[in-house]
């Protein structure tokens, strides 16, 4: 009886895993299916799983279209997520790791006014932030679209709590080798800290990736769209292009599978190592 409940119990939590695993994918079929559709065929009241006919010419209509580059802005995409991860990681795991382990007494002090910017809406930083980067002439560049954005309080946060957690002894020993806290980070701490960085830099890439109000204030010239500034640029007041709207957002999903793909199994372990709840 008790083995029968037991199967029973593991074919119901089977049958409700590949539920939800349906419904985590309805937005991705819907995407590929209306991205490979005519304007007809979305809009038709008589709905089919698939079109007759898969219109693989969207996709090159999409890159062809002169009203929107689009791969010029899945490249600034890249080259913004890309440098904001790298850049939120080194500054956020040195503050953390300064936080944690360089001896001062305002230590605690300082991270609590750190934690205390999560609390202030973005919407209160947003005009001093544009303000400030107008003025050293920063619009329609990376380094508008950058810099600001580079340090993240949560990422401190995340560091912060890993390192507290980080075992003494292995950096005892660097000191009594003569390291000190530089090389220590960056010989002892860092290649032991692959978790928590693969974890961060994820959520990081993700959120860089998928920013657009900052992006849509700066980058005013087309040249310095990103992908979802891009995205926006299909529907307007006058127009409504929906095949390359949805094969637009098809394409740009892709990065974002790839890296949660590759790091998923990261991001459960960084989170837990770092000692959130």
């Amino acid at each position: 009886m008790d083995d029968a409940l037991v199967r029973a119990g593991r074919a119901l939590r089977f049958a409700l895993l590949c539920a939800l695993a349906l419904l985590f994918l309805i937005p991705f079929y819907l995407l590929l299916r209306n991205g490979l559709s005519s304007e007809r065929d979305i809009t038709s009241p008589e709905w089919t799983f698939f079109p007759a006919h898969l219109r693989w010419s969207n996709v090159t209509e999409l890159f062809d279209d002169p009203s929107v580059t689009f791969a010029r802005a899945l490249l600034n995409s890249a080259v913004i997520a890309v440098t904001t991860t790298l850049g939120t990681l080194l500054l956020g795991s040195l503050a953390g790791y300064g936080l944690a382990r360089i001896p001062y007494r305002h230590a605690n002090k300082v991270f609590y006014a750190i934690l205390a910017t999560l609390m202030v809406p973005a919407a209160v930083t947003f005009v001093p932030s544009f303000v400030l980067v107008s003025s050293l002439g920063w619009i329609s560049t990376y380094r508008g679209l950058i810099v600001p954005t580079l340090f993240s309080a949560f990422a401190c946060f995340i560091f912060r709590q890993y390192f507290l957690g980080f075992p003494r002894d292995l950096e005892d020993a660097a000191h009594v080798d003569g390291l000190g806290h530089w090389r220590t980070y960056w010989r002892i701490v860092v290649p032991n800290a692959t978790p928590v960085f693969a974890a961060v830099g994820t959520i990081v890439f993700i959120g860089a990736w998928n920013s657009f109000l900052w992006p849509l204030v700066i980058g005013q010239d087309q040249s310095a769209w990103t992908v979802q500034v891009a995205l926006s640029s299909f529907t307007t007041a006058q127009t409504v292009r929906l095949h390359e709207l949805f094969i637009a957002a098809a394409v740009s999903v892709l990065p974002l599978l790839l890296v949660f793909l590759c790091f998923q199994r990261w991001i459960t372990a960084g989170v837990e190592r770092a000692g959130i709840d």
